[in-house]
């Protein structure tokens, strides 16, 4: 019976023949990892050392159903009601387009709620004027009254015109 190598085989042939496996770091020791119970301890593994979120690798309906529970208080930073309308009526849109996907296997689909624009801005409101109230300086004491400032000095435009 003949031997077929494949071009896989031939290229681990060739490599270890050239020596380009010799000395490689952790050559000799056991792998780490591999009396983990969890079956998945190379993914998550991989992750932390790329710096990746696990919560990237969720499906967007999921990411989106995350995103609705941080509402109000991720919008706080923003500055106006524009900012914030858009934010949120940008996000609809995503669950309306999720919505519009087809829906595979047996199982009734999981949905993530729109939100009320006008009830989040009012909440909106409402928490960012506590987060500005709780960051607002404590009123010292008065300061004492000072001679009466004369009016401003008005120039005419003679005065500051000149050629």
């Amino acid at each position: 019976m003949s031997f077929q190598e494949s071009w896989v085989e031939k290229q681990i042939r060739e490599a270890q023949e050239r020596g380009d496996f010799d000395n490689l770091p952790g050559a000799g020791r056991p792998l780490q990892g591999l009396d983990d119970p969890d079956p998945d301890w190379w993914v998550k593994r991989m992750m932390a050392r790329e710096g990746l979120d696990l919560a990237d690798a969720m499906p967007p309906v999921l990411m989106l159903r995350r995103e609705f529970a941080g509402f109000p208080e991720s919008l706080v930073e923003l500055r106006t009601e524009e900012g914030v309308r858009e934010v949120l009526c940008d996000y609809n849109l995503r669950v309306v387009d999720d919505r519009r996907r087809p829906v595979l296997g047996k199982q009734s689909p999981v949905w993530a709620p729109t939100v009320d624009v006008e009830d989040m801005l009012r909440r909106w409101r409402e928490l960012r004027a506590e987060r500005l109230a709780a960051q607002a300086p404590e009123p010292g004491p008065e300061p004492e009254p000072g001679p009466p400032a004369s009016p401003p000095r008005r120039r005419r435009w003679w005065q500051i015109w000149r050629p």
